[in-house]
């Protein structure tokens, strides 16, 4: 037992010393995997990486270019401390999709550290909106200083909360940010995949889809969102029509993911017309 965890000690060490280290060799990656449990209860790590990352960024990308401020989180994530952003090949299904979209007010599930909302705000229209929700005000802090950073924290919205806090967000993004019927236009989930389902649902009550609205949902082959996706392929050609992208989980090539990509189809406004 000595001599195996002696023998993983030296690998790991080895790996770090690459130039790209291989994901599941790294330490980073390792005490993320065995902080599970202290990330499902406070979506951070556990060892003060997502405020490092902030450091990292003020640090080493220039300010008011986005493009760079990416640029620093790839590599951090590649080469400081694996962190669970979209990442940079996954990122450019979103980028395609936001593209595809032309929206004018998104909504983000999940802000993390804000990386994903870098990739939207950097690609949607110059008078878009984006509205970002982040149950830790830790992890919102740690976005927003990187946003503004970047300069552009004057198009996104950091909201702290959860559509299941008893309709209080819902009732925040409708009373105080004008969230209104038919008026959401791109939707990334990207947070605790087992809502991704039910908070899908909320947004449909609520009317703010339209024909042609775009919802993206990361994640759902790894860790997996098996609700959503039965439900997504049980309404294909009914109420959405999906793309299955098939990817690989953030910063590696070894582990496959599934990114959805699902455009919505209102049943009421295709009669009407």
């Amino acid at each position: 037992m000595l001599a195996l965890v002696a023998a993983i000690g030296l690998a790991v060490a080895v790996n770090q010393c690459s130039g790209k280290p291989i994901l599941f060799l790294r330490w980073s990656f390792l005490r993320a995997v065995f902080g599970v449990r202290h990330m499902g209860a406070t979506w951070q790590v556990g060892d003060g990486r997502e405020q490092a990352l902030a450091e990292y960024v003020c640090t080493n990308a220039r300010r008011n270019d986005v493009g760079d401020v990416i640029r620093v989180i790839d590599d951090f994530c590649y080469h400081k401390s694996f962190l669970i952003n979209v990442g940079d090949e996954k990122g450019q299904i979103l980028d395609r999709a936001v593209t595809t979209a032309n929206p004018h007010r998104l909504l983000e599930l999940g802000t993390y550290c804000g990386y994903s909302a870098l990739r939207i705000a950097r690609t949607m229209p110059s008078d878009a909106t984006l509205y970002s929700i982040e149950f830790s005000s830790a992890n919102a802090v740690v976005a927003r200083r990187i946003w503004d950073h970047a300069g552009i924290g004057d198009r996104i919205v950091g909201i702290v909360g959860t559509l299941g806090d008893d309709g209080a967000t819902l009732s925040k993004l409708r009373d105080e940010f004008g969230f209104a019927c038919s008026a959401l236009d791109f939707v990334f989930l990207d947070h605790d995949k087992a809502e991704y389902l039910r908070d899908l649902q909320r947004i449909v009550d609520q009317g703010w889809l339209h024909q042609g609205s775009i919802v993206v949902a990361d994640n759902v082959k790894r860790p997996g969102a098996p609700e959503y996706r039965a439900f997504m392929r049980s309404q294909e050609g009914l109420t959405w029509h999906t793309q299955e992208h098939q990817t690989h989980l953030e910063y590696q090539k070894i582990v496959k993911d599934v990114v959805f990509e699902s455009t919505y189809i209102d049943r009421n406004e295709s009669t009407t017309r």
